[in-house]
């Protein structure tokens, strides 16, 4: 099962819920979806959707999908890399009324250099990275360390903070 989740934000995520339910039409997407659609006021018809799960239903489907396809949030990336699933995200951009700005584009690809998930900065992509997650190796997530903790905090004072 590939879990689509656009988290929690008040804004929609129409971009990448469409492409998905096209995918899962055209028989892009060979298993079965589930999505979590959020405030995004697209409705899937090719795929199992629910507008929110609660905390523990959210857990059980991130450790039962073979593939999560996320939004940039930054505890679902890194709940999905500490749990080894691989993770196709796609960064919600303020161009297209998803967020305020494009803060989860810089954190993406952070982790995208870091080798713990794929990037997918243009939803067109995604049937590509579909098929070849399936086979690549992503790195282990290390807990605690330091050094990834100190780039992660290093860009989040650029992004949010002006630099140190």
């Amino acid at each position: 099962m590939i879990f689509v989740t656009v988290g929690s934000q008040k804004f929609q995520f129409n971009r990448l819920l469409k492409k998905v339910d096209q995918m899962a039409a055209d028989g892009s997407i060979k298993e079965g979806v589930c999505v979590q659609t959020g405030a995004s006021d697209f409705v899937p018809c090719n795929c199992r959707h629910q507008a929110f799960y609660d905390r523990d239903k959210f857990a059980q489907m991130v450790e039962k999908c073979s593939v999560l396809i996320t939004h940039g949030g930054t505890g679902t990336i890194v709940d999905a890399v500490k749990r080894g699933k691989k993770a196709i995200v796609v960064p919600r951009l303020a161009r297209y009324g998803e967020h305020v700005d494009d803060h989860q584009l810089q954190l993406l690809e952070r982790f995208h250099e870091l080798n713990l998930v794929y990037a997918c900065t243009d939803v067109e992509k995604l049937p590509e990275l579909l098929k070849g997650i399936r086979t690549h190796r992503f790195d282990t997530w290390q807990s605690n360390t330091e050094a990834f903790i100190a780039s992660i905090d290093e860009d989040i004072w650029t992004i949010f903070g002006g630099g140190r």
